[in-house]
């Protein structure tokens, strides 16, 4: 079961498994506060969505290897729940991530919303993959400050994820037709610290396909189980526009891209500055990972068709 998207119940589908098969799971679950899904009423009894969320969390575990890794993105109303349910069955925390994001949810009568909660867990505490050369981001000491006591591979990004704003209905990355959409790029940041190429990525709530798109993206297999055969059918159109092979330039590019919104500073003003153009192009080398390094030409050009 590899590259497709199923029209299963996750529960269902992943408790017919034989032996563990999947490398990595992105799990962004209806959160119980009343969006209106094609196949799904998201506002049940407390207890019984405590009792569901217990079910496909054993499920996807199930599907999951030893060294394996399994992200979760939950509301506040149940995240705790997340964690208790995690300990119970045996999977291991590692960050407890918050995405902040711009266009929060607006509210009248009490502080606006503008935050989800990502746990990111193992099977294996001592075993399992990530990529640090994949994430890593120019430090201030490297920035602003010039310190030569800073790390030459950058640093980690925070556990408070700020780069990623929440995809409003007027974003051209929209699929219109889903009513909750995550952020490719954040999907791109999980995918790619946690497997690797050819690795086998689940999302057992597919909805618009967004985990397997940046799966595809990134050279790795995916496989979706969704619910609504409308969303399978519209999510599998989706990825038919997707390349799996791409070759070193198209990487190279989509890493520059990647890079500039982990950085969140303007193709222009690296441009415009040598020392940090000549960062930019150390760390950019760090996270191709030997595969192929941009000379100085190269890489002003590229930031350069990024502006227009």
């Amino acid at each position: 079961m590899r590259n497709k998207i199923l029209c299963a119940d996750c529960i269902e589908a992943l408790n017919n498994i034989n032996e563990p098969f999947v490398d990595l799971v992105f799990a962004d679950p209806p959160f119980n506060i009343g969006y209106e899904y094609d196949k799904y009423y998201d506002k049940v009894k407390s207890k019984n969505y405590i009792a569901w969320t217990k079910e496909w969390m054993t499920a996807c575990k199930k599907a999951l290897k030893s060294n394996g890794s399994f992200y979760i993105a939950i509301g506040d109303d149940y995240a705790a729940n997340v964690k208790i349910i995690a300990d119970e069955i045996g999977l291991y925390l590692r960050n407890w991530i918050i995405w902040h994001y711009t266009f929060g949810q607006q509210t009248k009568n009490k502080f606006a919303r503008s935050h989800t909660h990502i746990f990111y867990f193992v099977c294996d505490k001592e075993d399992f993959t990530f990529n640090d050369w994949a994430l890593r981001v120019p430090s201030d000491r490297q920035l602003i400050y010039n310190d030569k006591r800073a790390n030459p591979k950058g640093k980690m990004p925070d556990d408070v994820w700020t780069e990623f704003s929440r995809v409003c209905g007027t974003f051209n990355e929209r699929e219109g037709w889903h009513p909750c959409q995550m952020p490719e790029n954040l999907l791109k940041r999980v995918v790619s610290a946690s497997s690797n190429p050819g690795d086998l990525v689940l999302d057992p709530f597919s909805g618009s396909g967004t985990t397997a798109a940046a799966a595809v993206q990134l050279g790795r297999d995916y496989l979706g189980i969704e619910i609504s055969a409308d969303y399978v059918k519209k999510s599998t159109a989706r990825l038919r526009g997707l390349s799996r092979k791409k070759t070193d330039v198209k990487k190279q590019v989509e890493e520059i891209r990647r890079l500039l919104i982990d950085m969140s500073i303007p193709a222009r003003k690296i441009l415009a500055d040598d020392n940090l153009l000549e960062i930019f192009g150390n760390q950019l080398a760090i996270r191709l990972n030997g595969q192929g390094r941009l000379d100085n030409e190269q890489l002003v050009s590229a930031l350069g068709e990024l502006t227009v």
